[in-house]
């Protein structure tokens, strides 16, 4: 149902501006400003570079939005990551500085790119951490509630994740696909002022469908067909 009108007519009737204060939104009738009040009206965060961590530090509740929702927008950028994400056949390597032969190998010599040449047909290494893509790669999400510390506080706050499809999902761990998104909702469950500690981890995991195991599968993300 849209209020808008009748929120409208009340500023004219009364005067004055609307309160804007984020926990005075509810009391004020003026939740069309608050920042994703509903999963059709959430905040956007867009995420290309993985593994990449949101933190959410806010509250939510008495006299100010029961809700907040978040749509996290991933379009994985292979050019770049946080991390080595291993190809397949091969292993991300460890570089150390000891200098010392194993097994009748020598110690490798980093040079700086410039410097970098074909070498007996061997191709140079590229130190860059990039993205080997993958044909049905899956993104994995992980939701970790930190909580406050306070067990009245914190049991009446629920944190959830949502497909794209804006169903539930039942776990606090996902895989999504490489160009898609997902929602985060926040919920107060009590007449009361909640804060929240809460952080997402965005792409600790890129791996292909065909290699998760039957027990692993219950974390895709499903969508309507």
């Amino acid at each position: 149902m849209d209020v808008t009108a009748e929120i409208l007519r009340n500023t004219m009737l009364y005067g004055s501006s609307d309160n804007t204060a984020p926990a005075g939104l509810s009391s004020s009738r003026s939740l069309n400003y608050a920042n994703g009040p509903s999963i059709t009206r959430p905040e956007n965060v867009n995420v290309s570079y993985i593994p990449f961590t949101l933190k959410y530090r806010d509250s939510v509740g008495l006299f100010g939005a029961e809700n907040y929702f978040v749509k996290v927008n991933v379009k994985l950028d292979p050019t770049a990551a946080g991390k080595c994400f291993e190809e397949e056949g091969w292993e991300c390597a460890v570089i150390s500085k000891r200098n010392e032969e194993d097994m009748g190998w020598e110690g490798a010599e980093l040079l700086l790119n410039e410097d970098l040449t074909v070498v007996n047909t061997y191709l140079p290494a590229r130190f860059g951490m990039g993205i080997y893509r993958k044909f049905g790669g899956l993104l994995s999400i992980d939701l970790n509630n930190l909580k406050t510390g306070n067990k009245y506080i914190d049991s009446w706050l629920d944190v959830r994740l949502y497909t794209a499809e804006r169903e539930e999902h039942p776990y606090d761990r996902m895989y999504i696909r490489e160009n898609d998104f997902f929602y985060i909702g926040f919920h107060a469950r009590n007449t009361r002022r909640l804060p929240y500690n809460v952080d997402c981890l965005v792409g600790d995991m890129y791996v292909k469908e065909e290699d998760l195991t039957d027990d692993e599968r219950r974390y895709i993300a499903r969508r309507i067909s």
